[in-house]
């Protein structure tokens, strides 16, 4: 009681954080980031001591030699133990500018982005990649840098660990996609691209199709506008997703909102209990990552769930009159190597991955300078896909990850892309009437299935041990290789 007595301190800064970041995406007029980077810079300073109290490291140490302590008293301690090692590892005067230069950089990408200047970001991108290797170096590591970071994101990765998943993504996947591309029996285009709406028709089509799923817009719950979908949570009675508009091709909202209510979703069955400790919430992101990809492509990109929505599409965007649930199916799964990641369909998406994984690694085992990252994009995303960008936001700076210093974040996508597959698999066993329940709108149920093997449990188990006790096995890319074949080949 003492342990968790004293972390709610820590949790109640860690929630303010939270509120400031989420504001700062959503809200914040640009001139605020001046007080906004220092502000969050001496906070995640003063958790950082507060994670140092010597009273608190001793009862900790007390509780790890405890014999007697249950499943979530042991991911308290485990979680706990995690977070002191990074809080001693990083002086106090690295947090501070670390969360400084995040801020900054934010927004500073934000306006390259819009701008399309590498230039105005490239400085930041510098300062990142050598904070990113300094953290590394202050946690230390058995044989890469980049290890550290991997498992910052995904307690207990490697390299190791994902090398032979790329690899055998790479061998199998680059054929499978030749052979669909040659058929010429999936989609690569379809008219529905080029249809305008009116964003605030598309917002009440979010909205209702984030109601229909199950998540509780207004209680616990709201939808906002960004330049990049994603969801925040304050706690298990608070967590907010987000989306943008950008007036065509309505699919992109339409799945970044199915997406993130995934991820929402997640942290809004972690059992009730375990509110304000360090185990309320997502265990990881990778596991975070496959309960979004599960929403969104298992469900999201389903014929049943086209059938589904087809009446409400039809009733707030009148140009979906033209069309059939057919040509909805084969617009929210048209097949093609895209530039853009968050828009990549599931047979190219863990291309994007291997990409900005292989500049990771460079990044931070290697010596490489920011100037050199966007022909390296450019060349590899060829290499792997046959394209290469026109300009700076179809490639390099497309993404906000690395805004945030977030470096070894982008594998979990794979890993939770991979893992989604193998949930599919779960649950038809469970409920071989899975894919009716999606025709009939019977969301409760699967959410139901998902809190039980996966939600409840929050961070009480490590990700592979939270896979092999639900499960009884690690993540495998078979299942998902299987997945691809049967849906866009059989």
């Amino acid at each position: 009681m003492n342990i968790l007595k004293h972390y709610r301190k820590i949790w109640a800064i860690e929630h303010a954080q939270s509120l400031l970041g989420w504001d700062m995406e959503v809200n914040m007029p640009k001139m605020g980031i001046t007080e906004r980077s220092v502000a969050k810079g001496e906070l995640s300073v003063l958790a950082q001591s507060l994670t140092l109290d010597p009273k608190f490291l001793d009862l900790v140490e007390k509780a790890s030699a405890l014999e007697t302590l249950n499943d979530y008293e042991k991911g308290v301690i485990r979680v706990l133990q995690r977070e002191i090692k990074i809080a001693k590892a990083f002086p106090p005067e690295f947090v501070r500018e670390l969360s400084e230069v995040r801020s900054k950089a934010t927004m500073a990408w934000s306006e390259a982005k819009e701008k399309d200047n590498f230039r105005k970001f490239e400085p930041w991108l510098d300062r990142i990649i050598e904070l990113s290797k300094k953290a590394a170096e202050y946690l230390g590591y058995d044989e890469y840098p980049y290890d550290a970071l991997l498992d910052l994101y995904e307690e207990g990765l490697r390299t190791k660990d994902l090398e032979p998943i790329f690899e055998k993504l790479e061998k199998d996947l680059k054929p499978i996609l030749e052979q669909i591309l040659e058929a010429g029996k999936i989609s690569n285009e379809h008219p529905l691209e080029r249809e305008k709406y009116e964003i605030q028709a598309m917002e009440e089509v979010n909205l209702r199709i984030l109601e229909l799923l199950g998540y509780p817009l207004g209680v616990k719950g709201r939808l906002d506008v960004s330049p990049h979908p994603f969801t925040s949570g304050f706690g298990i009675n608070d967590v907010r997703v987000t989306t943008r508009y950008e007036g065509f091709d309505f699919r992109r909202t339409l799945l970044a909102v199915v997406h993130e209510f995934g991820h929402a979703l997640y942290e809004l069955q972690v059992d009730e209990r375990f509110m304000f400790s360090p185990i309320a919430r997502g265990v990881s992101l990778g596991i975070h990552e496959s309960q979004s990809r599960f929403w969104e492509n298992i469900i999201g990109r389903s014929k049943e769930f086209a059938e589904l929505i087809y009446p409400l599409l039809k009733e707030k965007l009148p140009f979906i009159r033209n069309y059939t649930t057919e040509d909805l199916y084969a617009y929210l799964n048209m097949v093609r190597p895209d530039y853009i990641r968050v828009e990549a369909d599931e047979v190219t998406y863990n291309m994007h991955i291997l990409l900005r994984y292989k500049l990771e690694k460079l990044m931070i085992n290697e010596e490489v300078k920011a100037r050199e990252l966007p022909e390296l994009w450019n060349d590899e995303l060829e290499r792997l896909l046959g394209i290469r960008p026109k300009n700076y936001k179809e490639g390099i700076l497309q993404d906000i990850h690395w805004a945030h210093a977030t470096v070894g974040y982008f594998p979990t996508y794979s890993l939770g892309t991979l893992l989604a597959a193998q949930i599919k698999n779960y649950i038809l066993k469970d409920m071989p009437d899975f894919y009716e329940k999606i025709t009939t709108g019977e969301f409760a149920p699967i959410r139901e299935w998902l809190k039980q093997k996966v939600h409840r449990y929050g961070s009480v188990y490590s990700p592979k041990e939270l896979l092999e006790k639900s499960f009884g096995e690690g993540i495998n890319p078979e299942y998902f290789i299987k997945y691809i074949k049967e849906k866009y080949l059989d």
